[in-house]
């Protein structure tokens, strides 16, 4: 099975650390193979910025296609420029704690987290991305969530560690969030 995964943000966000997480753990814990084409340039001031990741149990033909699966956003102008990428039946995460549009349609499932304002709560708005990430895992089950959590704190707590209890708690938060929104559906 192949999942093709884009995310999309504004520089600051954490959007490709998300996808370095995906990345590092299918390639370290899994047997799957992996890809990761990371979009930079004029984007990293304060526009769009975004990452595609392709996880797959066969070798990866190329690194982006026109419909993706999973769609991440965690800003408007992400919303905006990429939900029509989402191909017809996949999902769409989004940050409902700065996205106030609505997505145009209807042929997609919608999965609204409240990212900022969780991180918010557990403690710095910086973490909304590890939320996004837990949501994320805890929906769609495409990588274990035990090796995603220690990916994070692996790669996050080589430079923090201090961080990595509530690094963990976001995750945490986000992964429960996550399964309660799938068992909803």
């Amino acid at each position: 099975m192949e999942r093709r995964i884009l995310i999309g943000g504004f520089g600051g966000q954490g959007v490709m650390m998300i996808g370095q997480l995906l990345s590092y753990t299918a390639c370290e814990t899994t047997d799957k193979n992996v890809l990761y084409f990371p979009s930079y340039g004029s984007e990293q001031r304060g526009g769009t910025a975004n990452c595609y990741v392709t996880i797959s149990d066969e070798q990866i033909g190329g690194p982006v296609g026109q419909e993706i699966d999973n769609v991440i956003v965690l800003n408007e102008p992400s919303l905006l420029k990429f939900e029509e990428r989402v191909k017809p039946g996949g999902l769409l995460f989004m940050n409902s704690s700065i996205i106030k549009a609505e997505p145009k349609r209807d042929d997609i499932t919608v999965i609204r987290v409240p990212a900022n304002e969780v991180a918010e709560e557990i403690g710095s708005g910086k973490i909304a991305n590890l939320v996004m990430l837990g949501t994320y895992i805890g929906y769609t089950d495409a990588l274990p969530e035990e090796n995603v959590l220690a990916t994070a704190l692996k790669k996050l707590g080589a430079k923090r560690p201090w961080l990595n209890e509530m690094n963990e708690k976001a995750f945490r938060t986000g992964l429960a969030y996550g399964k309660e929104q799938k068992s909803r559906a």
